[in-house]
């Protein structure tokens, strides 16, 4: 392969991740988290949403304890690994909301933009 024929390869490699980060960042931003733990008490934060240098998704939650995590977003699915055995999943909301589940789907979570 020369390298003439390699430039149209990169550009566009480069040209379709654009689209995917930009698709990501919708639903960057500060939300409010409302939340029931797996024992069915209540909890409610903050939690920050915001894209990384690689392309990942980074989370962090403080909700009476902080927590981090990284995600990736597949269509409107978020996933999200922050260090339990089991990920935390998102739907994106067509509203804006996420609406998530952890702890193997025991965990609920509500993330808005306005506070309830």
């Amino acid at each position: 392969m020369t390298r003439l024929s390699i430039l149209p390869l990169a550009a566009a490699a480069l040209f379709a991740a654009a689209p995917i980060a930009q698709a990501q960042q919708h639903i960057f931003g500060e939300y409010y988290a409302y939340g029931r733990n797996t024992d069915g008490s209540a909890y409610s934060g903050t939690v920050s949403i915001y894209g990384n240098a690689n392309g990942t998704i980074a989370v962090d939650w403080s909700v009476g304890t902080d927590y981090s995590g990284i995600g990736v977003l597949n269509g409107d699915i978020l996933t999200v690994e922050w260090g339990s055995d089991s990920p935390a999943f998102y739907i994106v909301m067509p509203d804006g909301e996420l609406h998530g589940t952890w702890g193997d789907g025991t965990g609920l979570e509500l993330l808005s933009r306005t506070p309830r």
